[in-house]
């Protein structure tokens, strides 16, 4: 699998714009906001002090809208397969982002600095409350909707949030655990119903005024933190700032991503993963490009190829997993009305999947690794073309603005992931003569299923409160179609009765799915008794 090969920050300030982009694009004219930060990229000016990406880009693009400077094609494109959809240009998207911004700082007493925990699935207040919050100077903390009431608990718990949003599905799972949860101030549903306890987002946003300013933010003040599950113990709160993730586009080269206003992409991950951030808001909104959405409650490959044929998407973004769905399908059926790339993330995609696409649709699937890396060893020597190691961000002297600020509130964590003058990412890989990048796979325990980061300590803590289960271990298992799976070791309690080992698997497993995140289950199980 090849890679693009990236710069570091040092060296991005004074390179000069490549003579041929990623997609072979023509730049964009100078009216648009991503030319507007050039002479930033060739180390000519200062990266700003401040920094919001609602007002320092979605308000920009609003602005150029208005003038006539941008094609009519909207910001924000939602479908939920049954009939219902959504547009919005950059001019509504601020109007109404601005509305629930004063509802999160009038009607829930927000503040800027307060932590906002959102888990919504693919409907557009995700993308209003999250602009909402950059506006406001709230920092966002997204979350699939497969969490657990203990998942949420610990979430709460461990950012010390004052809201969450959710929708009325999950808020029984949020009642069940809010009393423990002594900083949380507000409980904001998403929902055409009530409940007690709860502020009505709808019924608050209608009745709101669009009148609000946009709190001045420094580059790198917090802006999102994300959970990410690790080799052990719980997940762990990686922080993002204003820089590292509104910034990072704007400064970046087109390397894997070079669209046009007049273009569209689509992204296929869950909203609770940072890849949704990425490209289904930051890196699209700066090149003014329209964000396509479907709700897609299961990952259908008849309705995706579907919705390639009737909508004009010009870029599918999806983890490995849904090509390999997509090329087990009669592809020759389907004619795409716009695509033209291609990209998968998260963990290497088979060749043979790579050659069946390009055989049934003509076109190229892209990789992407978005990380500035190096190949070192053990002890942060950077090796020589062609020898094996593990991939790693140079971080000193200059800490990369696309960078995490930290893992917070965990001073260990962060110290033990830096090696010398890298930050170690836990990935193997090599690199050839010409500076290419070959991404082999994780050099810890974590298992990566259909994209999904799982921690083997997390479902063996499940597994082992099970009265069944004495000892358990927790690995992955290849698997043709997610890459890996969930592969459980288990060790029953003498006296539990062992006589019929099918019901005990499935009990096992509907267990996993009710004490934590229903993908974390495991999907295989190896029984044996003590």
């Amino acid at each position: 699998m090849k890679l693009l090969k990236l710069q570091n920050l040092k060296l991005l300030w004074t390179l000069k714009p490549p003579n041929r982009t990623f997609h072979g694009h023509p730049r964009l004219l100078s009216s648009d906001v991503y030319s507007q930060y050039e002479s930033i990229r060739q180390g000519k000016q200062e990266i700003p002090t401040y920094f919001n990406f609602a007002s320092d880009v979605l308000d920009k693009w609003s602005e150029i809208e208005k003038a006539g400077k941008r094609p009519s094609n909207p910001a924000f494109w939602w479908v939920n397969g049954k009939g219902e959809e959504m547009k919005w240009s950059f001019e509504e998207l601020g109007f109404l982002s601005r509305k629930v911004a004063n509802v999160l700082t009038k009607e829930c007493g927000l503040q800027k600095g307060d932590r906002l925990i959102l888990i919504l699935p693919r409907i557009p207040e995700w993308w209003l409350v999250k602009v909402a919050c950059m506006r406001a100077g709230i920092v966002i903390i997204p979350g699939t909707s497969q969490l657990s009431a203990k998942d949420i608990l610990y979430r709460l718990q461990a950012s010390k949030a004052a809201c969450i949003v959710t929708t009325d599905k999950l808020a029984p799972a949020v009642d069940s655990v809010a009393s423990q949860c002594q900083l949380l101030k507000t409980k904001l549903m998403v929902s055409k119903g009530s409940r007690e306890g709860w502020l009505n987002f709808t019924e608050l946003y209608q009745n709101q005024s669009a009148d609000h300013s946009c709190i001045k933010t420094k580059i790198q003040d917090p802006m999102m933190i994300f959970f990410t599950s690790g080799t052990t113990g719980s997940p762990k709160m990686t922080q993002h700032s204003q820089g590292s993730l509104g910034f990072r586009p704007l400064l970046s080269e087109r390397y894997w991503l070079d669209l046009t206003p007049s273009q569209m992409i689509w992204n296929t991950a869950d909203t609770g993963w940072i890849l949704t951030s990425i490209a289904s808001f930051f890196d699209p909104w700066v090149f003014g490009s329209c964000v396509f959405i479907h709700n897609l409650p299961q990952t259908d490959s008849e309705v995706i190829l579907n919705t390639l044929c009737r909508f004009p998407i010009d870029a599918l973004v999806g983890a490995p997993t849904l090509f390999r769905m997509l090329v087990q399908n009669d592809l020759s059926k389907h004619k795409f009305l716009s695509l033209k790339y291609c990209i998968s993330g998260g963990e290497p995609l088979n060749p043979e999947v790579m050659e069946q696409w390009k055989s049934y649709t003509g076109l190229d699937i892209h990789e992407v690794y978005g990380q500035t890396e190096m190949i070192i060893d053990k002890n942060a020597n950077i090796l020589p073309p062609g020898q094996q190691g593990e991939i790693a961000i140079r971080s000193k002297p200059i800490r990369p603005l696309g960078f995490f600020s930290e893992y917070l509130d965990n001073p260990k964590k962060t110290a033990e992931s830096e090696r010398g003058d890298f930050y170690a990412t836990g990935d193997r890989g090599t690199m050839d003569e010409e500076g290419y990048f070959q991404f082999i796979g994780r050099d810890d325990d974590i298992i990566i299923s259909s994209g999904y980061r799982i921690g083997p300590f997390e479902v063996e803590s499940a597994l082992i409160e099970h009265p069944a289960v004495v000892e358990t271990a927790v690995v992955s298992s290849p698997d043709p179609l997610r890459g890996e799976v969930v592969k459980a070791f288990v060790v029953l309690s003498p006296t539990f009765p062992s006589t019929d080992l099918k019901s005990l698997t499935r009990d096992l497993q509907d267990h996993v799915k009710k004490t934590t995140a229903p993908y974390k289950y495991p999907r295989k199980v190896n029984i044996s008794e003590e």
